[in-house]
């Protein structure tokens, strides 16, 4: 598996929002895309830190597609979101040391 995090500061008034925008907006976009598993935001309580969207992956070749086809888009929709321009980083998941997790993805 493989994963993308996105990471920026985000407008904390705007949180609930930001959400909703993932929840009705992004998430279908990614759910058509082949390889993608799920996403994970993780929003913080500080409102000096960063949000963490974690993306996963079956495929590393389809995520790299994602990433010209589809990041653009995402990034414009979130982008009245964010205080900071967003940064990404590609991560391979070691899934040997996420048994319980890897289980839960194929039930």
């Amino acid at each position: 598996m493989y994963a993308r995090i996105l990471e920026f500061v985000p407008l904390m008034e705007k949180k609930d929002e930001f959400v909703r925008v993932v929840k009705k907006e992004v998430l279908p976009i990614l759910k058509r895309q082949d390889g993608f598993l799920e996403i994970l935001p993780l929003v913080p309580e500080n409102k000096t830190d960063k949000v963490l969207a974690v993306t996963l992956w079956t495929d590393k070749k389809e995520l790299e597609r994602s990433e010209q086809e589809w990041v653009p888009k995402v990034e414009q929709i979130l982008r009245p979101y964010m205080t900071t321009p967003s940064t990404r980083k590609l991560y391979t998941l070691e899934t040997a040391l996420c048994e319980y997790f890897q289980k839960a993805l194929i039930a």
